[in-house]
């Protein structure tokens, strides 16, 4: 089924792009394996959710931003097997692993309602809400755009036996200091996810706008575009009580907007950052574990082409999900109202090239 879609589907995008895309792709650049069915609006973020015990049944979620947009879930095929809809203007999304849900183990997806203010929580792979409809973020916060969240990465803490889900939300808007919020996920008596603030960080240029995070919990990092500016770096854990600023990399390396973020794994503290050139359609790819000399350098490794038009939202995985993607694999947002499916495997071999 994948080669179909990918024969079929590509061929109808290669022309669409003819006529529609802002931007030039490039002839050499990449195919995605999988070009998903269209939502209604505008995609805009993905996540993937795998399979605790068949991988192959994994599933990626994607946000359709619009005033009454909605949360998708599709399969690997590309294919739409769930939604929510109703949605007023849902951003980014998330996934963490193991919250605890009234002393239940659960999985959740974490995605940002703009224009209802608001962060919502629903239980994986069913898409059930578990919020009430809704939890209030950037309360009494009065400049234009500064209530009104974007960006959303989860960072989970866990020690020993327990775990303890943060939510990282960006803003249309915000400070310089304190342009990101972050937020502490419970469960009151009723099984309804509450959030509440523990934190607020992160420089901000001043040029245009964040909305690309994305935590490695491995290492208790995470990052965020700063677009237009480059790509910043600060600890994930709030009990720290430390909100240097670690790094400010990838000033120099985008052709305007960096968008999307992508961390994957090759092992034990090693990979690969993956950040959207949006306009020049590629993806920067940076060191995981930093220079030699200091764990903070994130110099660029070489520059990847893809097919995918102003990629705003990505994600990666390394987990074997089958024939298609042995290796993991990059999932993009395009404009065309879909996302799409880079095997992984195409991707190391561009990163080898250059090294």
């Amino acid at each position: 089924m994948i080669k179909t879609v990918y024969r079929c589907i590509l061929l109808g995008f290669g022309f669409s792009c003819l006529v529609s895309c802002k931007n030039t792709i490039e002839l050499n650049s990449l195919n995605p394996i999988v070009i998903t069915e269209q939502t209604p609006n505008d995609t805009d973020d993905p996540a993937i959710w795998i399979h605790p015990t068949n991988p192959k049944k994994s599933i990626v979620l994607g946000t359709d931003k619009d005033m009454n947009g909605g949360l998708y879930a599709y399969d690997l095929d590309g294919k739409i097997i769930n939604k929510v809809l109703n949605l007023k203007r849902p951003n980014n999304v998330d996934i963490a692993y193991g919250y605890n849900w009234g002393g239940e183990k659960i999985d959740i997806a974490v995605l940002t309602e703009r224009k209802a203010n608001s962060i919502r929580v629903f239980r994986l792979p069913d898409l059930t809400p578990i919020d009430d409809g809704g939890i209030k973020v950037f309360e009494n916060e009065k400049g234009e755009g500064h209530n009104e969240p974007m960006g959303i990465s989860l960072y989970t803490k866990t020690t020993d036996s327990t775990s303890q889900v943060y939510a990282i939300v960006g803003r249309k808007s915000g400070p310089s200091g304190s342009y990101l919020w972050q937020y502490e996920l419970s469960t009151d008596e009723n099984k309804v996810v509450k959030g509440m603030k523990v934190r607020a960080f992160g420089e901000y240029s001043g040029r245009k706008e964040i909305e690309a995070i994305a935590v490695d919990n491995a290492l208790g990092f995470v990052y965020y575009s700063d677009e237009t500016a480059g790509i910043r770096k600060y600890y994930a854990d709030p009990e720290l009580n430390d909100n240097t600023q670690l790094s400010f990399f990838g000033q120099e390396d985008a052709k305007r907007d960096h968008e999307g973020i992508a961390i994957y794994t090759t092992g034990k503290g090693t990979g690969y950052i993956l950040v959207s050139d949006q306009q020049a359609n590629k993806f920067l790819v940076y060191s995981r574990e930093g220079a030699s000399h200091d764990k903070h350098t994130h110099n660029l490794i070489t520059s990847v082409s893809v097919s995918t038009d102003e990629c705003d939202g990505a994600e990666a995985t390394n987990v074997n999900l089958g024939e298609h993607f042995p290796k993991g694999m990059l999932v993009a947002m395009t404009n065309g109202k879909s996302f799409h499916f880079y095997d992984w495997r195409q991707i190391q071999k561009e990163i080898d090239n250059a090294l």
